[in-house]
Formats: structure tokens, sequence, C-alpha cells
């Protein structure tokens, strides 16, 4: 089954990002789902982002990926 959500390890290793990039691309999702509403993505313990938001942010689709383990 297909994530709908992503964290700063499944970037990593799907997009091989390095650690720091990885979580700026993360908190920048953060801050763009507060913008649009959502605020308890305010939250420094929630490291889980929506995987469509990751993709506006970097250009690409990362759908194809993660059906390699399913």
């Amino acid at each position: 089954m297909k994530s709908s959500t992503i964290n700063k390890a499944e970037l990593m290793r799907l997009g091989h990002y390095r650690e720091h990039t990885a979580m700026m691309i993360i908190r920048q999702a953060k801050i763009i789902m507060v913008q649009r509403g959502y605020p308890f993505y305010s939250n420094r313990r929630l490291g889980d982002v929506p995987l469509s938001v990751v993709e506006e942010i970097i250009g690409c689709s990362l759908g194809n990926e993660e059906q390699d383990h399913a």
C-alpha cells in the first residue's frame, strides 16, 4: 500500500538526499502545511509530511520508487 506521507529517512533513501537537505525539505513542507491551515504541523516532533507537498517542493514524483517496497 502506498503511503501518503514521507519523513526525512524515507526521503534520504528514495531521493538520495543528504541528511541536512532532506531535513530542510521536510521543514519547508511543514511550513507550507501550516500556511495552508494545518497548525498541527508546527509541532517539532511531527516528522511525517504529505508526499504531495514534498513532490511540489522538489519538482518530481517520488511515487514510482515506493512501489518497489510493496
